[in-house]
C-alpha cells in the first residue's frame, strides 16, 4: 500500500487525496443554521472508500481500525487547512453521498466512517474531546449520489469558541 510518509502535525499529509474533492458542497435548506451562524463543512474527497455496518460487522476490529485511519487522517488535514477555530461544542451533521446505484440505503450504516471523522476533528483540535459534553450528533443524512461516494461533515457551533 503506497501510503505518503509525510506527516503534518500528527495528520497524514493527504492534499493530492483532498485536492480531488469537488467544489461546492451547500448544506440543505432544512439543516442550516440561523442566520449569523457559521457552518464549517469539511468534504471528504470522493472516492475514499467509507466504512459501512453492513460491511464491517463481519471484519476484526484491527481491519475496521486500519480501514477508519485514512478517513481520520483526511479529516484532520482538511479541518487545519480550512482553519477551523477550537470549538467548546457543536452539531454535527454527516452527509453520505452514496455511489449511483439504484437500491435503498440507510445513512445510518455509514455511522463507524462518521466515528472515524469526528476523531479526526478532535485530532485537529476542533474539538477537545468527542464526549456528548462537546458534540450533539453525528446526525445522518442521505445526499445525492455522487462517483466513489463521499462523506461530508458539518459542523454547527452551538458554545462558540473556545
Amino acid at each position: 500500500m503506497n501510503e505518503p510518509a509525510i506527516r503534518v502535525d500528527g495528520c497524514r499529509d493527504l492534499a493530492a487525496l483532498a485536492a480531488q474533492t469537488p467544489p461546492g458542497h451547500r448544506l440543505p435548506p432544512t439543516l442550516r443554521a440561523p442566520a449569523g451562524t457559521t457552518t464549517y463543512t469539511v468534504a471528504l474527497p470522493a472516492g475514499l472508500p467509507l466504512l459501512n455496518a453492513n460491511r464491517t460487522r463481519r471484519m476484526h476490529w484491527s481491519q475496521v481500525r486500519r480501514l477508519a485511519k485514512p478517513i481520520r487522517e483526511a479529516t484532520c488535514l482538511l479541518a487545519r487547512n480550512q482553519h477551523i477555530p477550537p470549538l467548546d461544542r457543536a452539531h454535527v451533521v454527516y452527509v453520505v453521498h452514496p455511489t449511483p446505484q439504484t437500491r435503498r440505503r440507510d445513512p445510518a450504516n455509514w455511522a463507524e466512517s462518521a466515528k472515524a471523522a469526528v476523531d479526526g476533528l478532535v485530532d485537529a483540535g476542533v474539538f477537545e474531546d468527542d464526549d456528548s459534553a462537546h458534540v450533539i450528533g453525528p446526525d445522518p443524512r442521505l445526499g445525492e449520489p455522487v462517483k466513489g461516494g463521499q462523506l461530508v461533515i458539518h459542523i454547527t457551533p452551538l458554545g462558540g469558541a473556545s
